[in-house]
């Protein structure tokens, strides 16, 4: 989207603070910012993640100190990857602002947990349904799939009806 664009869309402080702020200080590093419906959209370089997070969240004017939610999505089919989302939230601004990162398959992603607590279980639910691997989260292991369970369930690749075995008689066999 354009500049002259996503400026039409915002209110000015919020194009000021969450647009105009954040492409200033991270340049190449924001590779794609959309605005629909007034909620705004960064999709970040996954080396920068940390660093932009961090500013979100101690740049007194952003305060983005709550991170509601940490999510995959597989979007091979149309882009050729994964999508990690970062929803977050300033209690004192009351400002919401939305975090992409692209990953190819077996590329990890930064984790967040050092600035957010509450990342650590949003990041294993995400590595549990898509495979995504969390560098540096302190607990990274399966959650609702038992440990020696193979595949992804919310990849695109995965069956409908699950794969056959000993639990799922009625499965897909397996591709080797």
């Amino acid at each position: 989207m354009e500049e002259k664009d996503l400026e039409k869309e915002l209110p000015s402080l919020q194009y000021s603070l969450l647009v105009k702020k954040i492409r200033d200080k991270f340049g190449e590093s924001i590779r794609e910012t959309k605005v629909f419906r007034g909620e705004i959209t960064h999709v970040v370089g996954k080396d920068a993640l940390i660093d932009i997070c961090r500013f979100l969240k101690d740049e007194a004017d952003l305060q983005f100190a709550f991170l509601s939610d940490v999510l995959g999505v597989d979007c091979r089919e149309s882009i050729s990857c994964f999508e990690v989302v970062y929803h977050l939230y300033s209690i004192p601004h009351k400002f919401r602002i939305r975090l992409k990162v692209r990953v190819k398959e077996n590329e990890s992603v930064p984790s967040v947990t050092s600035m957010w607590r509450s990342a650590d279980f949003a990041e294993r639910e995400t590595f549990d349904m898509f495979g995504i691997v969390f560098e540096g989260h302190p607990n990274l292991k399966r959650i609702y799939m038992p440990l020696e369970w193979e595949g992804y369930p919310l990849r695109k690749d995965y069956p409908l009806v699950g794969y056959k075995d000993e639990y799922n008689p009625f499965g897909v066999e397996k591709k080797l």
